[in-house]
This record gives structure tokens, C-alpha cells and sequence, in this order.
């Protein structure tokens, strides 16, 4: 390209047609409608920071550090100064050098001057906060410095100061952009002073962050002596970070170290594969992948896949559509969400379905469906088979996660490096292609459950038959080129029509080559079970597969018809056996539901009921002569009967008549509280007679010769909690006496089985006796001899407790 004048505008002014529309096409978001009016007003788009962010994911590794590099620099630069930062002085690193500034300048990024010099976009220099782990230039830190301090530094420097502010900073910048002046000057400071400097000149070194608690902070040792002479410089009235200028830096750092340049990409072990073996992978892939992508389609059609509260299909929903497709996970995910992005599949509600859109879909050639999938996939703002997120955890499918522009790179990345190997050689093994990836596309995303860089999406590329034998395949090659009539020729050539013809085997087996054919593969669903999918669909035949052919009202006849229909090879007798033997026993039992039955033992009587007008509406129907069955529940039937003039009696469940006494309802005097004897709680009572002492002694005689045991729980005793398992109980159990939670606390401590009445969260009461009590408040585990298992009872729903039956 030509050069032009220092601004842009005046830059692309100069350019011929053929540069310009170079331009035109690297940055479309520039010339987006509106189109531009002026190359003024294209020049302003082009500097838009939204727009140069755009196009830096373009970009290949030695064009972006040429970048980072100039802006290091802090253009404008001189060619022979960022050549010489770069090391590209000299044969391949030069011309990598030209072809990285050739780049930019295509993008519109970067510019020379008339003179030579080379000036980069505003928002470009941004993107970096130390470029090359250099601060702002010095004229950037010193803007706001006065003429004074100017002044003091130049005598501190040995220097004659100018007479003006903008001729002292000029000199100064001079004098420090010189690394001899530099080195000079730095050789004789103070050993602390010299120390901090090396360090903070250090490309690995890391400002720490500043934290201002009030007051002025001691400086550093050695400090005072560098901003003095502006080798440091520190914000007004010696407040903020102390920073160190960029020439500065690269003045200390030495011609010795130079930024990072790879000019090259990195070298990739190769092997021969000839284009008909790459063609051969690709189209096995290719298919695998149609016939794959077909199943799990149809296992949403018939079964849509559940949403998470959260959203997306979790890996639950993924496993079981894998299980029914006989496919992989990530055949799933890749499915899934190109598929979505395609409009087969859409969210609806809490699932999501296959659309009209499917129906098309499915009735067509494989060659037809798998572009569809193929172009969503190419312009996918994510990585479709990524299973866990940067914690390590599992991510649904279609989640709706926003656009990553690093995913849509990773993919064009990996397809331009694999397009840059020599023709007729392929990478020695997919992986290794990871690094000429990153080369190609520095800025692409880099999943967490990446073990080589980029293997989930090589990983991706070889099953959908984009890679083959570690080259680019002609789908890929049509992907690249982003030609829609590519694409479908190669898919076209590659892979084979859908298979219409299955071959049955002895072994009740079915077997189709290929991609089946909507029809058939429909067909072979609904009357056996598939086994396995891919580059050979194989299907078994069992009696429950044929009864559920028969269960949607197909005849044995034509479930046979059909198959001979569709069969490359005479139907073999066990299969024809099969669909016999389970059509004779299928439907001997029915069952019917109901919600009450009537019998009795004159049809004739039955018969006048089911003909009865008014009692159309309980839907009677006739089981046998003397049975009738009802779709209305039994008190509502035995109270239509009686209201048009039958007389009917329930049964029970166990066939007795029920009897219906009429209910009587008294109201329950309240039960008057215990007595206490005249005279307060000491004094006896009067009906209660003294025992006599022949009496007490034999009580004594029988106490003293009882074996020792521990005492049953008392009621009461004037102790508020015996141990700390009734205090907690009692806490907890609210609805339980004093008395009750003794006893609950004893069966806790002593390990022994008691009965309690409880109330379960619908409001129903049980009577249940538990053993093995584990006390975890305000739970209470135990084993339940109602329901024979271990069960979890609140203990504020313990209503009662009684010693076990």
C-alpha cells in the first residue's frame, strides 16, 4: 500500500481502488448502511473503538505483537525502531515483520506516514494497559509537570535547561530515549536507587496496586534520587504510584532483550494422506454425524427434552437422549444447539420441541440436512459440545449463554491453520494443530476443559467431517470460503443418499447402511428398538417391541406388509413367528378403568339402567349381563340411582354390604380439672383411706428383692428435665405433654421401641410404633414397623406418645 499523510483520512485518500477495497472488505462494519458519505466520515468509523475491536480478533500473532509493540513505542515510530524492538532486522524475520504491518495496515489499524513513520488508531493503543509491560511514554506522565520542575530535573541531569516548558520536555524526552545517556546516568546512583530501578525495568514486574489511607506515604528507597532526574515520576504534591516512562524502561531493559515476535508459525509434525483418503474419513464422519444428528431429533419429536428451572437441558435430559439415540454426549450437545440455532428446535415452555421446520428437515437427503447443521455450526457464537463451565462444573445445553466472538474465532482459527499445511500432507495427529490455532488466532477462546489447547474444538471439527486425517477436509475447505454452493456440492459428493432398504437377520435383527430415510427409519422405531446409529443403524425385534406396534392399533398383516415393503431380503421366519405368536395373546386381557362397578342378578334391570336417559351422565357401560361399570364416583352414582327411583346398597372393599347408620353428634363436656385436699398439696384427701403398715411392709419386702433396672420415665416430679434429651425434645416436640416427652426421651437414651400418634403434612393421623430411635433435632430417625423402612419424623408433628402394643 502506499503511503500517505499522518492522519488516516488523508492516508486512505492516497490509496488506489484496489488497497481501498481491501480496506472496504477486512472492516464491512465500517461501511455498513449507512454507507459512508466521505473518506473523512470512513475514517472516523474506522477509528470507533466498538469497530477496532471488531477486527482485532482477526488478526494473527505476529500482527497483534507488532501491535502491542507500537504501542509500547508510543506511535508515531520509526520502521527501523520497532524492527529493531522486534529483532526482525534480518531476512524472515523481516519479511514477517513487512507482512504483520502489511496486515494492520489492511485492517486499517495501523499507517506510515509520508516520512516513513508509523501511526496506529487511537483505541488500538487502549487495548493494552502496559503494552510489553510498559508504562505511558514520558511527555504523557510529564503533561501536567511545570516548567520549574522541568528545569530541575535538566540541571539534576548535567543538562542546559531551554528556555520554554514544551523545549525542557522535548529535551528531556531526548535525553532519555538515548539508552547510553541512560545507562550513564543510572551507573552512578545509589545502590538502592539503581536496584529500583532494574526492577521496576523488569518486564515481569508487577506494579502493586495504590491504596491512599490519608497523609504523604514514605517513598521507596532510592526513590528520591530517580524522580529528582525524572527516571520516576510520581503524580502532583507526591501523591500516587511512583511509574517509570516507557523510554526509560526499554532504555534500562538493553538492545539485548527484545518483545516477543513470531514471525512463523510453529512447526507441525506431518504425514502424507492423499485427497481420496481424506475424502474417505470425511465422508464416514459426515454420515456417522447425519445419521447421529437425525436420531436425537427424533427422540425430541416424540419425548421433548425437560428445561432446567435454571434453563438449558441438563445432563440428566442429555444422557437419556444419548441412551435413546444410541450416541455420545457430545453428539447430543453438537446436535442440540446447532439445531436450535437452525430453527429445527425451539424452546416452548418447560421443553423444548421440534418445529415445523423438522418436518421438512427429516423428510430430506442427507446431503440436504447436514449443510443446515453445518453453517449453524460455523456461525455459532459458543462452543456446542463444552460440558463443564471454568469451575469444573456441568453445563446444560442450549442455555442461552451470550455470544463469545473466541468461540466463532477458535473455529475459523482452526480451519485457517489447517488450510496452511502443504498440500497433500496432514497433521501427524489432530491435536498438534492446537498451537498453529493459536498462531493463527491469538485472541480465540481456550475452553478450562481443554487438556491440549483447542481439543474440544478439533474434537468437534473431526466428527462433523470438517477435519480429516489432520487436514481440511471439502466440507472445511467450503466453510472457509464461507460459499454456500461449495458446501452443499461437497456434502453432495461425499455423502450417500438415504438408505430406503433394511436386511433382516435370522437373529431378529434389522440393519440399515447409511443414513436411513425418514420413512424407514420411522418405521423400524415404531415396531423394534434401535441398538446402535452411526455409519450402520442396527435394530432388535422383541415381543415388547411388536406389542407396541400393535398397541397403536397396527394389524400383525400390515406390520408385516410393511417390513416386506422396506426389505432387501426375503422377512426370515423367526421375525414373521414373532409378530404372529405376540399379535395371538395380544388383547386377550383388557382393562378397563372405572370409577365404581354395579351388578346384580337380573340383566333385565341392569339393562333399563344403562338405557336410562338421566342416567346417561354417570357414562355406564355394559362389562357382562349383570355388570355395569361407572365413570362417576360411588356416592354420586348410588345418589343418581336413588334419585330416580332404584334402591341400591354399597359394598365394601371386601364385597360385604355396608351398613349407614345415621350419624349423631353430642358436644364434649369439658373435663373438670383434679381436686386437691383442703389444706394445699400436703394435706390428705378424704375418700383416700391410709394403708395398713402390714401392707407396707410387704410393698418394702417386694422393692427390696426386685433386680436393679433403670426407673420407668415419672410423669412429674417437681424437675423441670431429667436429661439433656428431654430438654431438647421438649423444645422441639411442642405439641407433646411433659409426661409424653419423658417417655419419647427414655426410648431415646435406652434404645427401646415406643408408639406415637402422628400428624403427617397433609393432616392425616397414624398410629405407629417405632424402634432404633436416632435423635437429630428436629428430626427423629427411626425404623417404622407401619410401613417396614426407615422414616424421618418431624418432631413438632408428634401429637402423642404411648408405650408400644
Amino acid at each position: 500500500m502506499k503511503s500517505g499523510e499522518s492522519t488516516l483520512a488523508a492516508w486512505l485518500h492516497r490509496l488506489d481502488a484496489e488497497d481501498l477495497e481491501q480496506v472496504l472488505a477486512a472492516r464491512p462494519d465500517a461501511v455498513s448502511p449507512p454507507e459512508p458519505r466521505s473518506v473523512s466520515e470512513l475514517a472516523e468509523r474506522l477509528q470507533r473503538p466498538g469497530s477496532v475491536a471488531l477486527a482485532l480478533p482477526w488478526l494473527t500473532l505476529p500482527a497483534l505483537q507488532a501491535a502491542e509493540a507500537l504501542a509500547a513505542l508510543s506511535a508515531p515510530a520509526s520502521r527501523d525502531v520497532l524492527a529493531g524492538l522486534l529483532d526482525a532486522t534480518e531476512d524472515e524475520a523481516a519479511r514477517g515483520l513487512e507482512a504483520a504491518l502489511q496486515t494492520l495496515s489492511t485492517y486499517a489499524l495501523v499507517w506510515p506516514d509520508s516520512e516513513g513513520a508509523l501511526h496506529m488508531a487511537a483505541p488500538l493503543r487502549q487495548a493494552w494497559d502496559t503494552p510489553l509491560g510498559l508504562d505511558q511514554p514520558l511527555a504523557t506522565l510529564l503533561k501536567d509537570t511545570t516548567s520549574e520542575e522541568l528545569r530541575r530535573m535538566l540541571m539534576a541531569l548535567g543538562l542546559r535547561p531551554p528556555g520554554t516548558k514544551p523545549q525542557r520536555l522535548a529535551s528531556l524526552v531526548e535525553h532519555h530515549s538515548d539508552p547510553v545517556r541512560v545507562a550513564a546516568v543510572v551507573a552512578q546512583a545509589p545502590a538502592d536507587a539503581r536496584k529500583l530501578l532494574e526492577r521496576k525495568a523488569d518486564p515481569a514486574y508487577r506494579p502493586q496496586p495504590f491504596v491512599h489511607f490519608g497523609g504523604q506515604s514514605a517513598p521507596e528507597p532510592g526513590a528520591r534520587w530517580a524522580l529528582e532526574r525524572g527516571l520516576l515520576v510520581q503524580g502532583r504534591y507526591d501523591y500516587g504510584p511512583v511509574r517509570m516512562p516507557s523510554e526509560v524502561a526499554l532504555a534500562l531493559r538493553g538492545a539485548g532483550r527484545q518483545a516477543p515476535f513470531d514471525p512463523t508459525p510453529p512447526v507441525t509434525p506431518l504425514v502424507p494422506v492423499s485427497p481420496a483418503e481424506v475424502d474417505s474419513e470425511a465422508s464416514a464422519a459426515a454420515t456417522a454425524f447425519a445419521a447421529h444428528a437425525a436420531s436425537v431429533l427424533s427422540v425430541c419429536a416424540t419425548a421433548p427434552p425437560a428445561r432446567l428451572k435454571s434453563g438449558g437441558v441438563g445432563t440428566r435430559e442429555l444422557a437419556r437422549i444419548g441412551k435413546a439415540a444410541r450416541c455420545e454426549e457430545p453428539f447430543v450437545r453438537l446436535t442440540l444447539e446447532t439445531a436450535y440455532a437452525a430453527g429445527l428446535v425451539a424452546r416452548d415452555g418447560d421443553r423444548v420441541t421440534t418445529t415445523d421446520a423438522y418436518e421438512t428437515w427429516a423428510e430430506s437427503e442427507p446431503a440436504e440436512r447436514l449443510p443446515l447443521l453445518l453453517h449453524a455450526w460455523w456461525t455459532l457464537g459458543l462452543t456446542p459440545s463444552q460440558a463443564r463451565d471454568n469451575d469444573d462444573k456441568a453445563l446444560p445445553a442450549l442455555a442461552g449463554t451470550p455470544s463469545c466472538a473466541g468461540c466463532l474465532q477458535a473455529r475459523k482459527g482452526l480451519l485457517t491453520a489447517a488450510s496452511r499445511l502443504p498440500a497433500g500432507q496432514g497433521a501427524k495427529n489432530a491435536s498438534e494443530l492446537g498451537p498453529l490455532t493459536h498462531w493463527s488466532r491469538p485472541l480465540a477462546e481456550a475452553l478450562p476443559q481443554d487438556v491440549t489447547p483447542f481439543a474440544t474444538v478439533i474434537r468437534e471439527a473431526e466428527l462433523l467431517g470438517v477435519l480429516s486425517r489432520g487436514a481440511l477436509s471439502p466440507i472445511g475447505a467450503a466453510l472457509l470460503a464461507d460459499s454456500t454452493e461449495e458446501l452443499a456440492a461437497a456434502c453432495h459428493r461425499l455423502l450417500p443418499a438415504a438408505t430406503t432398504t433394511a436386511r433382516f437377520g435370522s437373529d431378529l435383527t434389522a440393519v440399515v447402511t447409511g443414513t436411513p430415510a425418514a420413512r424407514l427409519g420411522t418405521l423400524l422405531d415404531s415396531v423394534a428398538d434401535r441398538e446402535t446409529s452411526g455409519s450402520a443403524s442396527v435394530w432388535r425385534f422383541s415381543p415388547a417391541s411388536v406389542r407396541r406396534a400393535l398397541d397403536a392399533d397396527r394389524s400383525p398383516d400390515s406390520i408385516e406388509a410393511d417390513l416386506a415393503a422396506v426389505a432387501a431380503n426375503p422377512l426370515p421366519q423367526p421375525l414373521v413367528y414373532l409378530i404372529t405368536d405376540t399379535a395371538r395373546s395380544h388383547g386377550r386381557i383388557r382393562i378397563a378403568s372405572a370409577a365404581c362397578v354395579i351388578h346384580g342378578e337380573e340383566p333385565a334391570l341392569l339393562t333399563e339402567i344403562a338405557a336410562h336417559r338421566k342416567l346417561s351422565r354417570l357414562g355406564l357401560r355394559h362389562l357382562a349381563p349383570t355388570v355395569l361399570v361407572s365413570r362417576t364416583p360411588l356416592e354420586k352414582t348410588l345418589a343418581a340411582l336413588r334419585t330416580e327411583g332404584y334402591a341400591p346398597v354399597a359394598e365394601t372393599a371386601d364385597g360385604t354390604v355396608r351398613v349407614e347408620r345415621p350419624r349423631t353428634h353430642r358436644v364434649t363436656a369439658p373435663v373438670p380439672p383434679p381436686r386437691t385436699a383442703v389444706g394445699g398439696p400436703g394435706a390428705r384427701c378424704r375418700t383416700a383411706a391410709a394403708p395398713e403398715r402390714a401392707e407396707l411392709t410387704a410393698l418394702a419386702a417386694r422393692l427390696a428383692g426386685a433386680p436393679l433396672a433403670h426407673p420407668a420415665p415419672d410423669p412429674y416430679n417437681g424437675v423441670p428435665f431429667a436429661t439433656d434429651t428431654e430438654e431438647i425434645i421438649a423444645g422441639c416436640a411442642t405439641q407433646l405433654s411433659h409426661a409424653d416427652v419423658r417417655q419419647l426421651a427414655h426410648a431415646v437414651d435406652d434404645g427401646t421401641a415406643i408408639t406415637i400418634e402422628y400428624v403427617a403434612t397433609t393432616g392425616s393421623r397414624t398410629i405407629r410404633t417405632i424402634s432404633g430411635l436416632d435423635l437429630d433435632p428436629p428430626y427423629l430417625y427411626a425404623w417404622c414397623h407401619l410401613r417396614d423402612a426407615e422414616r424421618v419424623f418431624t418432631l413438632s408433628r408428634i401429637h402423642e406418645v404411648m408405650p408400644p402394643a
